[in-house]
């Protein structure tokens, strides 16, 4: 029986996290009320707590976890352990964190979308209005694009790491204080540099987000452009924002409102890849072909940011590690309940809605009231009106 105890004390753990996230799967109104507001405040805690050192804390737990599994198994092959007794209280280990992860942080997946706390209408799109989208936010890229410094090379020149960090916290700030949406009212201590970024970059991966901790990682490594959208997008993460889509348009609202140009074409540089790539993924002719229109109008400064972005992706691609991280990303995230890897790009159907909001129906509503004649026959009844309808002409 004893060599059972750690896959037994494994199972109960396992089985206690499944009974949690089942309830939370069913009463998501109820998580939606209340799960996200205690996770922020923990966050907070532990992400002033964290704070106090430079490197990620969970980086260094994870190593030392990693060198104590080692170093048993050692001892159990030097002191003839049983195998299978020791692999049962390492799965039991593993396990404990992830109800630990689950109770402070992952129930979020099962909280309302962001569109509701934002006011966002969620409706259907026409195919004129998605490509309408596109050209708003190119246009908008297009125009901060000439606006930045560069060097000889026409290279970005944006400020460090450290800067942007800090810069990064004011455009919550304003989402929370000015435009009203609490949703954001977490923590905006800096984010962390993540350390192993090689690695990280030959996997594709840009950023990462620890509850345990309350640590919001970037990777220093990517390119600039994309540095403040990144970064606030895991700070969204911190602020108990869980799924992509969501942490995304999190992170363009953000970046959207900073004062700093880097910020905001940041934001306008990744709504449009987004934007663009939902346009791209419609199967139809007509969207391939307007996807392909709208490219054209690409400044150069804006494509030669586009260019660099890429490349520097293709540069550090390694496909094996690549496949493994977003097996393993797209696995975490669908058993924690959102749509998988996908969900990322499901942010360009957010941006849509949020140009039709924000761009189209106020220009119908001011071009109604402009147009309005209250003589006009065709828009007001003026029968009995003396002197208002016109005089049949006379032959």
């Amino acid at each position: 029986m004893k060599y059972w105890r750690g896959y037994l004390v494994a199972a109960i753990l396992g089985a206690i996290t499944w009974g949690v996230t089942m309830l939370a799967k069913k009463f998501t109104t109820l998580v939606d009320m209340v799960y996200p507001y205690l996770t922020r405040t923990i966050q907070n805690f532990l992400a002033d707590w964290s704070s106090g050192v430079g490197f990620c804390v969970w980086q260094v737990a994870l190593v030392l976890a990693i060198v104590a599994a080692l170093a048993t198994l050692v001892l159990m092959i030097v002191l003839r352990w049983n195998f299978f007794q020791w692999l049962g209280w390492v799965l039991s280990g593993v396990m404990l964190v992830y109800l630990l992860h689950t109770g402070l942080y992952g129930l979020n997946y099962y909280a309302g979308p962001l569109a509701d706390d934002v006011r966002l209408t969620v409706s259907e799109c026409t195919l004129e209005e998605r490509q309408d989208a596109v050209v708003y936010y190119r246009d908008k890229a297009n125009t901060l694009a000439d606006q930045l410094p560069r060097d000889e090379h026409g290279d970005l020149q944006y400020s460090d790491f450290s800067t942007l960090a800090e810069q990064a916290a004011e455009g919550f700030q304003v989402l929370t204080y000015e435009q009203c949406y609490p949703v954001f009212a977490g923590s905006t201590v800096p984010v962390k540099e993540l350390g192993w970024a090689s690695l990280y970059s030959s996997m594709g991966i840009t950023g990462i987000t620890m509850g345990i901790t309350g640590e919001a990682a970037v990777n220093p490594q990517i390119p600039a452009v994309s540095l403040p959208f990144t970064m606030c997008h895991e700070m969204a993460h911190r602020m108990s924002i869980a799924n992509e889509r969501d942490a995304n348009f999190a992170a363009f609202l953000a970046c959207r409102a900073n004062s700093s140009p880097e910020f905001q074409y940041s934001a306008y540089f990744m709504a449009y890849i987004y934007a663009l790539n939902s346009l791209a993924d419609i199967n139809s002719p007509e969207a391939a072909t307007a996807a392909a229109r709208i490219a054209t109008g690409v400044n150069e400064n804006f494509s030669h940011d586009l260019k660099a972005y890429s490349k520097f992706f293709d540069d550090h691609y390694d496909e094996t590690a690549t496949d493994i991280a977003t097996f393993a990303n797209d696995t975490y995230l669908k058993a924690s309940g959102d749509e998988g890897v996908s969900s990322y790009d499901n942010v360009g159907d957010l941006l849509a809605f949020l140009y039709v909001q924000e761009v189209v129906l106020p220009a119908q509503e001011e071009d109604a009231k402009s147009t309005f004649d209250p003589y006009d026959e065709n828009q007001v009844d003026l029968e009995g009106i003396v002197g208002a309808l016109p005089k049949e002409a006379t032959p």
